[in-house]
Protein backbone atom coordinates (compact mmCIF):
# COMPACT_ATOMS: atom_id res chain seq x y z
CA UNK A 1 0.00 0.00 0.00
CA UNK A 2 1.37 3.46 -0.94
CA UNK A 3 1.90 6.32 1.49
CA UNK A 4 -0.95 8.83 1.44
CA UNK A 5 -0.47 12.57 1.18
CA UNK A 6 -1.55 13.01 4.81
CA UNK A 7 1.03 10.46 5.96
CA UNK A 8 3.77 12.34 4.08
CA UNK A 9 2.87 15.66 5.72
CA UNK A 10 5.36 16.87 8.31
CA UNK A 11 4.38 20.00 10.29
CA UNK A 12 6.71 22.99 10.36
CA UNK A 13 9.12 22.36 13.23
CA UNK A 14 10.61 25.85 13.59
CA UNK A 15 9.67 29.42 12.61
CA UNK A 16 12.42 29.59 9.98
CA UNK A 17 10.81 26.78 7.99
CA UNK A 18 7.75 28.85 7.11
CA UNK A 19 7.24 29.23 3.34
CA UNK A 20 8.84 32.37 1.84
CA UNK A 21 7.95 32.95 -1.80
CA UNK A 22 6.89 35.58 -4.31
CA UNK A 23 4.50 33.11 -5.95
CA UNK A 24 0.90 33.40 -4.80
CA UNK A 25 0.31 29.76 -5.71
CA UNK A 26 2.70 28.74 -2.91
CA UNK A 27 0.19 30.05 -0.36
CA UNK A 28 -3.14 28.18 -0.15
CA UNK A 29 -6.30 30.08 0.62
CA UNK A 30 -6.50 31.09 4.26
CA UNK A 31 -9.06 29.28 6.41
CA UNK A 32 -8.20 30.83 9.78
CA UNK A 33 -6.96 27.53 11.18
CA UNK A 34 -3.34 28.16 10.17
CA UNK A 35 -0.91 28.98 12.98
CA UNK A 36 -0.15 32.44 11.58
CA UNK A 37 -3.85 33.29 11.07
CA UNK A 38 -5.59 31.56 13.97
CA UNK A 39 -6.08 34.78 15.99
CA UNK A 40 -7.02 36.96 12.99
CA UNK A 41 -10.60 37.76 11.82
CA UNK A 42 -9.96 36.39 8.32
CA UNK A 43 -13.62 36.71 7.31
CA UNK A 44 -13.10 40.50 7.22
CA UNK A 45 -10.00 40.19 5.03
CA UNK A 46 -11.19 38.19 2.04
CA UNK A 47 -10.59 40.95 -0.50
CA UNK A 48 -6.98 41.32 0.59
CA UNK A 49 -6.37 37.59 0.89
CA UNK A 50 -8.03 36.45 -2.33
CA UNK A 51 -8.08 39.58 -4.46
CA UNK A 52 -7.92 40.82 -7.04
CA UNK A 53 -6.05 43.85 -5.74
CA UNK A 54 -5.38 47.20 -7.37
CA UNK A 55 -1.86 48.67 -7.33
CA UNK A 56 -1.68 51.11 -4.42
CA UNK A 57 -1.09 54.71 -5.52
CA UNK A 58 -0.98 56.79 -2.33
CA UNK A 59 -0.31 60.47 -2.09
CA UNK A 60 3.15 61.04 -0.59
CA UNK A 61 3.91 64.16 1.43
CA UNK A 62 7.41 64.94 2.71
CA UNK A 63 9.68 67.84 3.49
CA UNK A 64 13.08 68.35 1.89
CA UNK A 65 15.80 66.86 4.09
CA UNK A 66 19.45 66.59 3.08
CA UNK A 67 20.51 62.96 3.18
CA UNK A 68 17.02 61.42 2.90
CA UNK A 69 15.41 61.04 -0.53
CA UNK A 70 12.11 59.56 -1.67
CA UNK A 71 11.21 58.41 -5.16
CA UNK A 72 9.32 55.66 -6.96
CA UNK A 73 11.13 52.75 -8.59
CA UNK A 74 9.91 50.04 -10.96
CA UNK A 75 9.33 46.53 -9.68
CA UNK A 76 12.25 45.24 -11.79
CA UNK A 77 14.74 47.31 -9.74
CA UNK A 78 17.37 44.85 -8.47
CA UNK A 79 16.77 45.93 -4.85
CA UNK A 80 13.17 44.72 -4.86
CA UNK A 81 12.97 41.29 -3.24
CA UNK A 82 16.66 41.29 -2.26
CA UNK A 83 15.90 41.54 1.48
CA UNK A 84 12.58 39.79 1.76
CA UNK A 85 10.19 37.31 0.25
CA UNK A 86 6.53 37.20 1.39
CA UNK A 87 5.69 34.76 4.17
CA UNK A 88 1.89 34.80 3.97
CA UNK A 89 -0.81 35.08 1.34
CA UNK A 90 -1.64 38.74 1.96
CA UNK A 91 2.02 39.76 1.55
CA UNK A 92 2.29 37.67 -1.62
CA UNK A 93 -0.82 39.38 -2.99
CA UNK A 94 0.71 42.80 -2.32
CA UNK A 95 4.11 41.84 -3.71
CA UNK A 96 2.65 40.65 -7.00
CA UNK A 97 0.33 43.58 -7.71
CA UNK A 98 2.33 46.76 -7.08
CA UNK A 99 3.57 48.67 -10.12
CA UNK A 100 6.06 51.04 -8.49
CA UNK A 101 7.62 50.88 -5.04
CA UNK A 102 8.25 53.86 -2.80
CA UNK A 103 12.01 54.11 -2.28
CA UNK A 104 13.39 55.82 0.82
CA UNK A 105 17.18 56.34 0.72
CA UNK A 106 19.14 57.41 3.80
CA UNK A 107 22.78 58.46 3.45
CA UNK A 108 25.37 60.58 5.22
CA UNK A 109 26.80 60.36 8.72
CA UNK A 110 25.07 63.46 10.12
CA UNK A 111 21.88 63.02 12.16
CA UNK A 112 18.68 63.81 10.22
CA UNK A 113 15.00 62.99 10.21
CA UNK A 114 12.11 62.91 7.76
CA UNK A 115 8.37 62.48 8.23
CA UNK A 116 6.66 60.79 5.28
CA UNK A 117 2.86 60.90 5.14
CA UNK A 118 0.95 58.40 3.00
CA UNK A 119 -2.72 59.04 2.26
CA UNK A 120 -5.50 58.72 -0.35
CA UNK A 121 -5.41 54.94 -0.56
CA UNK A 122 -9.18 54.91 -1.08
CA UNK A 123 -11.61 52.14 -0.24
CA UNK A 124 -10.67 49.67 -3.01
CA UNK A 125 -8.52 46.70 -1.99
CA UNK A 126 -4.94 47.50 -2.98
CA UNK A 127 -1.36 46.32 -2.61
CA UNK A 128 1.86 48.29 -2.29
CA UNK A 129 5.58 48.02 -1.60
CA UNK A 130 8.20 50.18 0.12
CA UNK A 131 11.98 49.79 0.12
CA UNK A 132 14.11 51.57 2.72
CA UNK A 133 17.76 51.68 1.65
CA UNK A 134 20.07 52.81 4.47
CA UNK A 135 23.59 53.31 3.15
CA UNK A 136 26.68 52.19 5.13
CA UNK A 137 27.44 54.40 8.16
CA UNK A 138 24.34 56.53 7.58
CA UNK A 139 22.43 58.10 10.46
CA UNK A 140 18.76 59.01 10.41
CA UNK A 141 15.19 58.82 11.66
CA UNK A 142 12.38 57.98 9.22
CA UNK A 143 8.75 58.24 10.34
CA UNK A 144 6.11 56.75 8.06
CA UNK A 145 2.53 57.88 8.79
CA UNK A 146 -0.45 56.17 7.15
CA UNK A 147 -3.73 58.12 7.25
CA UNK A 148 -7.31 58.10 5.99
CA UNK A 149 -9.33 55.33 4.40
CA UNK A 150 -7.53 52.18 3.29
CA UNK A 151 -8.04 48.55 2.49
CA UNK A 152 -4.37 47.87 2.07
CA UNK A 153 -1.87 45.01 2.01
CA UNK A 154 1.73 46.15 1.74
CA UNK A 155 5.28 44.92 2.22
CA UNK A 156 8.28 46.90 3.46
CA UNK A 157 11.92 45.93 2.95
CA UNK A 158 14.57 47.64 5.08
CA UNK A 159 18.26 47.21 4.33
CA UNK A 160 20.57 48.71 6.97
CA UNK A 161 24.11 49.03 5.67
CA UNK A 162 27.30 48.29 7.57
CA UNK A 163 27.91 50.58 10.54
CA UNK A 164 24.66 52.52 10.02
CA UNK A 165 22.38 53.67 12.85
CA UNK A 166 18.77 54.31 11.92
CA UNK A 167 15.32 54.53 13.51
CA UNK A 168 12.23 53.56 11.52
CA UNK A 169 8.79 54.47 12.89
CA UNK A 170 5.51 53.24 11.40
CA UNK A 171 2.44 55.10 12.67
CA UNK A 172 -1.18 54.35 11.75
CA UNK A 173 -3.67 57.24 11.69
CA UNK A 174 -6.38 55.44 9.75
CA UNK A 175 -10.12 56.01 9.60
CA UNK A 176 -12.25 53.80 11.84
CA UNK A 177 -13.16 51.44 8.97
CA UNK A 178 -9.64 50.97 7.54
CA UNK A 179 -8.02 47.56 7.13
CA UNK A 180 -4.23 47.22 6.91
CA UNK A 181 -2.13 44.08 6.55
CA UNK A 182 1.59 44.79 6.49
CA UNK A 183 4.84 42.87 6.64
CA UNK A 184 8.13 44.60 7.44
CA UNK A 185 11.40 42.77 6.96
CA UNK A 186 14.80 44.19 7.82
CA UNK A 187 18.34 42.99 7.24
CA UNK A 188 20.84 44.59 9.62
CA UNK A 189 24.42 44.94 8.39
CA UNK A 190 27.70 44.35 10.18
CA UNK A 191 27.98 46.45 13.36
CA UNK A 192 24.81 48.31 12.36
CA UNK A 193 21.88 49.35 14.57
CA UNK A 194 18.16 49.51 13.79
CA UNK A 195 15.47 50.82 16.09
CA UNK A 196 12.07 49.74 14.73
CA UNK A 197 8.89 51.22 16.25
CA UNK A 198 5.25 50.44 15.42
CA UNK A 199 2.36 52.51 16.78
CA UNK A 200 -1.25 51.52 16.12
CA UNK A 201 -4.39 52.99 17.67
CA UNK A 202 -6.69 53.35 14.66
CA UNK A 203 -8.41 51.29 11.98
CA UNK A 204 -10.81 48.36 12.14
CA UNK A 205 -8.36 45.50 11.54
CA UNK A 206 -4.63 46.24 11.57
CA UNK A 207 -2.06 43.44 11.37
CA UNK A 208 1.62 44.45 11.23
CA UNK A 209 4.26 41.72 11.20
CA UNK A 210 7.82 43.06 11.64
CA UNK A 211 10.77 40.72 11.18
CA UNK A 212 14.53 41.16 11.39
CA UNK A 213 17.37 39.02 10.11
CA UNK A 214 20.66 39.39 11.98
CA UNK A 215 22.91 37.75 9.44
CA UNK A 216 25.98 39.97 9.89
CA UNK A 217 28.30 40.01 12.90
CA UNK A 218 27.64 42.72 15.46
CA UNK A 219 24.14 43.55 14.23
CA UNK A 220 21.90 45.21 16.82
CA UNK A 221 18.13 45.69 16.74
CA UNK A 222 15.58 47.15 19.13
CA UNK A 223 11.90 46.62 18.26
CA UNK A 224 9.17 48.54 20.06
CA UNK A 225 5.41 48.59 19.71
CA UNK A 226 2.54 50.59 21.19
CA UNK A 227 -1.16 49.91 20.62
CA UNK A 228 -4.51 50.90 22.13
CA UNK A 229 -7.63 48.98 21.07
CA UNK A 230 -11.22 50.18 21.35
CA UNK A 231 -14.47 48.15 21.20
CA UNK A 232 -14.67 46.11 17.99
CA UNK A 233 -11.07 46.89 17.02
CA UNK A 234 -8.50 44.20 16.18
CA UNK A 235 -4.81 45.15 16.44
CA UNK A 236 -2.26 42.41 15.78
CA UNK A 237 1.54 42.22 15.72
CA UNK A 238 3.64 39.16 14.95
CA UNK A 239 7.33 39.83 15.56
CA UNK A 240 10.09 37.58 14.22
CA UNK A 241 13.81 37.91 15.05
CA UNK A 242 16.27 35.48 13.45
CA UNK A 243 19.78 35.42 14.94
CA UNK A 244 22.15 33.94 12.36
CA UNK A 245 25.54 35.63 12.82
CA UNK A 246 27.73 35.80 15.95
CA UNK A 247 27.69 38.56 18.56
CA UNK A 248 24.35 40.13 17.67
CA UNK A 249 21.87 41.73 20.04
CA UNK A 250 18.07 42.03 19.95
CA UNK A 251 15.51 43.61 22.24
CA UNK A 252 11.74 43.43 21.69
CA UNK A 253 9.31 45.41 23.84
CA UNK A 254 5.62 45.77 22.90
CA UNK A 255 3.00 47.33 25.17
CA UNK A 256 -0.72 47.73 24.67
CA UNK A 257 -3.97 48.75 26.33
CA UNK A 258 -7.49 47.52 25.57
CA UNK A 259 -10.92 48.82 26.47
CA UNK A 260 -14.51 47.73 25.83
CA UNK A 261 -16.33 44.70 24.45
CA UNK A 262 -14.86 43.25 21.28
CA UNK A 263 -11.48 44.95 21.56
CA UNK A 264 -8.87 42.37 20.64
CA UNK A 265 -5.09 42.55 20.51
CA UNK A 266 -2.67 39.86 19.42
CA UNK A 267 1.08 39.76 19.95
CA UNK A 268 3.21 36.82 18.85
CA UNK A 269 6.96 37.06 19.34
CA UNK A 270 9.26 34.52 17.71
CA UNK A 271 13.01 34.51 18.31
CA UNK A 272 15.28 31.87 16.79
CA UNK A 273 18.95 31.71 17.76
CA UNK A 274 20.67 29.68 15.07
CA UNK A 275 23.55 27.23 15.54
CA UNK A 276 26.24 29.74 14.49
CA UNK A 277 24.89 32.69 16.49
CA UNK A 278 27.60 32.52 19.17
CA UNK A 279 27.47 35.36 21.71
CA UNK A 280 23.83 36.24 21.04
CA UNK A 281 22.15 38.58 23.53
CA UNK A 282 18.36 38.52 23.13
CA UNK A 283 15.27 39.41 25.14
CA UNK A 284 11.62 39.92 24.17
CA UNK A 285 8.60 40.98 26.18
CA UNK A 286 4.95 41.93 25.76
CA UNK A 287 2.73 43.53 28.38
CA UNK A 288 -0.97 44.36 28.11
CA UNK A 289 -3.19 46.48 30.33
CA UNK A 290 -6.90 45.58 30.28
CA UNK A 291 -9.33 48.43 31.00
CA UNK A 292 -12.80 47.32 32.01
CA UNK A 293 -14.70 44.21 30.95
CA UNK A 294 -14.78 42.54 27.54
CA UNK A 295 -11.30 42.99 25.97
CA UNK A 296 -9.28 39.99 24.79
CA UNK A 297 -5.47 40.09 24.70
CA UNK A 298 -3.58 37.15 23.21
CA UNK A 299 0.15 37.10 23.90
CA UNK A 300 2.45 34.29 22.74
CA UNK A 301 6.24 34.56 23.17
CA UNK A 302 8.37 31.84 21.54
CA UNK A 303 12.11 31.32 21.95
CA UNK A 304 14.16 28.69 20.12
CA UNK A 305 17.86 28.22 20.87
CA UNK A 306 20.06 26.08 18.65
CA UNK A 307 23.41 27.42 19.92
CA UNK A 308 24.98 26.45 23.24
CA UNK A 309 27.29 29.45 23.55
CA UNK A 310 25.22 32.61 23.96
CA UNK A 311 25.44 35.66 26.23
CA UNK A 312 21.80 35.44 27.21
CA UNK A 313 18.22 34.99 26.03
CA UNK A 314 14.82 35.32 27.59
CA UNK A 315 11.20 36.30 27.15
CA UNK A 316 8.26 37.54 29.18
CA UNK A 317 4.56 38.11 28.74
CA UNK A 318 1.97 39.60 31.09
CA UNK A 319 -1.65 40.69 30.78
CA UNK A 320 -3.52 42.25 33.68
CA UNK A 321 -5.79 44.95 35.00
CA UNK A 322 -4.97 48.07 36.97
CA UNK A 323 -2.72 47.65 39.95
CA UNK A 324 -5.10 48.66 42.73
CA UNK A 325 -2.14 49.54 44.95
CA UNK A 326 -1.06 52.19 42.43
CA UNK A 327 -4.58 53.62 42.37
CA UNK A 328 -4.79 53.62 46.16
CA UNK A 329 -1.40 55.34 46.45
CA UNK A 330 -2.46 58.15 44.09
CA UNK A 331 -5.97 58.55 45.49
CA UNK A 332 -4.61 58.67 49.03
CA UNK A 333 -2.78 61.82 47.98
CA UNK A 334 -5.93 63.58 46.86
CA UNK A 335 -6.01 62.55 43.19
CA UNK A 336 -9.48 61.55 41.98
CA UNK A 337 -10.02 58.05 40.60
CA UNK A 338 -10.30 58.96 36.89
CA UNK A 339 -7.16 61.10 36.98
CA UNK A 340 -5.33 58.35 38.86
CA UNK A 341 -6.32 55.77 36.25
CA UNK A 342 -5.12 58.05 33.49
CA UNK A 343 -1.76 58.55 35.19
CA UNK A 344 -1.31 54.78 35.57
CA UNK A 345 -2.05 54.14 31.88
CA UNK A 346 0.19 57.00 30.77
CA UNK A 347 3.02 55.68 32.93
CA UNK A 348 2.54 52.18 31.56
CA UNK A 349 2.74 53.23 27.89
CA UNK A 350 5.17 56.12 28.20
CA UNK A 351 8.16 53.78 28.10
CA UNK A 352 7.44 53.19 24.41
CA UNK A 353 6.59 56.81 23.58
CA UNK A 354 9.95 57.88 24.97
CA UNK A 355 11.69 55.75 22.35
CA UNK A 356 10.41 58.08 19.60
CA UNK A 357 13.13 60.69 19.31
CA UNK A 358 10.97 63.21 17.46
CA UNK A 359 9.26 65.73 19.74
CA UNK A 360 6.38 66.57 17.41
CA UNK A 361 5.52 62.92 16.66
CA UNK A 362 5.85 61.91 20.32
CA UNK A 363 3.57 64.79 21.36
CA UNK A 364 1.01 63.77 18.74
CA UNK A 365 1.00 60.21 20.07
CA UNK A 366 0.50 61.51 23.61
CA UNK A 367 -2.46 63.58 22.40
CA UNK A 368 -4.00 60.57 20.73
CA UNK A 369 -3.51 58.57 23.92
CA UNK A 370 -5.37 61.32 25.80
CA UNK A 371 -8.31 60.89 23.41
CA UNK A 372 -8.32 57.14 24.07
CA UNK A 373 -8.21 57.74 27.82
CA UNK A 374 -11.10 60.21 27.61
CA UNK A 375 -13.16 57.45 26.03
CA UNK A 376 -12.13 55.14 28.83
CA UNK A 377 -13.12 57.77 31.41
CA UNK A 378 -16.52 58.19 29.76
CA UNK A 379 -17.12 54.44 29.90
CA UNK A 380 -16.16 54.32 33.58
CA UNK A 381 -18.46 57.24 34.41
CA UNK A 382 -21.32 55.60 32.53
CA UNK A 383 -20.71 52.34 34.42
CA UNK A 384 -20.81 54.16 37.72
CA UNK A 385 -24.13 55.73 36.78
CA UNK A 386 -22.78 59.25 37.29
Amino acid sequence: MGITHQEKFVPIQTRSERVASTKLADFPEVTGREAQWVYTPVAKLQELLNGPLQPAKPSVSTTCVAGIKTSFIARDDKRIGSVYKPEDRAAAQAFNVFEKALLIEVSGESEKDMVIRLSDYGTEASGGHIFVDVKPYARGLVTLIYSGDAKLADTIEIRVGEGARVTFVSLGEFSDSAIHLSQHHAEVGKDAFLKHIVVNMSGSVVRVNPSVQLAHQGGDVEMYGLYFADPGQHLEHQVWVHHIAPNCRSRVNYKGALQGNGSHTVWIGDVLIGPNAVGTDSYEENRNLVLGNGPIADSVPNLEIECGDIAGAGHASATGRFDEEHLFYLMARGIDELTARRLVVRGFLNEIVQQIEHEEIAADIQSRLDVELERSDAAIVAGMGR
